[in-house]
């Protein structure tokens, strides 16, 4: 299995669910603000809030949620470390077990879960956006938002595309990757075994590869936007315009409910 279809973020699925008709704007704002009541969140009943209203989005993509679980497996020695960094360097409240050297307090296993939590909650997040956001439609709403910058001379449609093409081109690169790594491997190279120092010299082979290969497929794509006219933002006209409906205010209601029940659970 290629490294791209681990890598669910930057990969959109095309469905006509709720979440999916969503002007790109408020869903672009929703995570914005969704992001931060994550880092604002305490205890275990505001994860938990969070928990289920990350799980309702899941639901309302109407995507298989073995598919966002694919897409976790990338992070999960990430969030192991971060448990067992947790476990063992924290300290504070009562001393739950002690063994030789190794101590774990009530603090370090309260900071391990909420640690662990905002990590998945943090990818999941960016996850749902990504699957139910075209790349086109991802780039006109951070354009759109970002558009009173336009007034301070910001290139707002060049940022917003060259976002848009980043989140675009993550699952091309990791197929890259991957069949890079495959073919260094069918001509003898051990990326697995070995000493760590001679491991870490044969990524060369890999990575020089690779960047030879990003900087010829950002070539092609400047050669084909430029044979198609492209010349910027300034004086470009929208084949679609985005307008906010009632799904829209649902869910800015939504996230009003989620923030009252923040601050006062």
């Amino acid at each position: 299995m290629s490294l791209s279809q681990y890598m669910i973020i930057g990969q959109f699925i095309p469905n006509q669910s709720f979440l999916h008709r969503l002007d790109p704007r408020s869903k672009l704002i929703f995570t914005f603000l969704f992001i931060i009541l994550v880092f604002l969140a305490k205890d275990l009943t505001s994860y938990f809030v969070l928990i289920l209203t990350i799980l309702s989005g899941v639901i309302l993509s109407r995507i298989p949620f073995s598919y966002y679980f694919k897409g976790l497996l990338p992070i999960f020695w990430m969030i192991i470390l971060t448990i067992i960094l947790h476990l063992s360097m924290t300290k504070g409240g009562n001393l739950l077990f002690q063994w030789h050297w190794l101590t774990i307090y009530e603090e370090g296993v309260k900071q391990a879960i909420y640690i662990s939590i905002r990590l998945l909650l943090l990818v999941l997040t960016a996850t749902i956006l990504t699957l139910t956001t075209s790349p086109i439609d991802l780039t006109m709403g951070l354009e759109r938002l970002m558009y009173p910058f336009t007034f301070l001379k910001v290139p707002v449609h060049e940022l917003a595309l060259m976002m848009s093409i980043s989140l675009r081109f993550i699952p091309t690169l990791l197929d890259e990757t991957d069949k890079i790594i495959k073919a260094q491997t069918a001509r003898g190279a051990n990326f697995e075994s070995g000493p760590i120092h001679k491991r870490v010299r044969n990524m060369v082979a890999i990575i020089i590869p690779l960047f030879i290969s990003a900087f010829k497929r950002a070539d092609e794509l400047a050669i084909a936007m430029e044979a198609r006219g492209y010349r910027g933002g300034k004086g470009r006209t929208r084949l679609r315009v985005s307008v906010f409906t009632w799904r829209d205010l649902l869910l800015m209601f939504i996230f009003l409910l989620l923030f009252i029940l923040m601050i006062t659970v």
